[in-house]
């Protein structure tokens, strides 16, 4: 499918699923080559790093373990402002290697928010593996090492990505047509 409605939206593709998969492929391999030795425990956010972290996942060849948190800062399109920790972290994270696996970081606060919580933790290090980062739209420092792909700030769904929960099914990302 080229174009795609939700809702009162039309989107267009503008990553198709083979580019994102190349991209996955070489983030997990250079996660691979980092990490190896050091049994990290990847960190998903959901929603919408669920096909990210999927696909991730299957090309991570080191030993590591895998557990989810879920926080919130989206409304519609655009970012509500206020960031809420609906599910938490469990584990000990006491000397832990940590990889933070997002679906998009574009203001960085909702990162900056969950490196905090994490850090308070003990973590022996924390890495970031995001499949999409908008560095226009970036308002905090990071240090995003695992970046698949830079994008620019359009609004989009698609590969776990939602319009008011619609949208995350499609296997490409879809930027929306004005």
């Amino acid at each position: 499918m080229d174009t795609i409605q939700i809702k009162d939206k039309k989107f267009a593709v503008s990553i198709t699923e083979q580019e994102i998969l190349r991209e996955v492929t070489r983030v997990a391999n250079e996660i691979n080559r980092d990490l190896a030795g050091k049994n990290p425990l990847f960190l998903s956010v959901l929603n919408g790093s669920f096909m990210f972290t999927a696909d991730l996942m299957k090309r991570i060849t080191i030993p590591c373990e895998i557990s989810f948190v879920k926080l919130a800062s989206y409304q519609g399109v655009s970012s509500t402002g206020v960031i809420k920790e609906v599910i938490g972290i469990n584990e000990d994270l006491t000397d832990r290697t940590i990889v933070i696996v997002e679906d998009i970081v574009d203001t960085g606060l909702t990162m900056q928010r969950l490196l905090e919580n994490i850090g308070t933790r003990n973590p022996k290090e924390i890495h970031i593996a995001s499949l999409l980062v908008k560095p226009d739209k970036l308002k905090v420092a990071l240090n995003i090492e695992y970046a698949a792909m830079n994008i620019p700030n359009d609004f989009i769904v698609g590969y776990g990505l939602d319009y008011d929960g619609f949208g995350r099914n499609y296997p490409d990302i879809y930027t929306v047509v004005e």
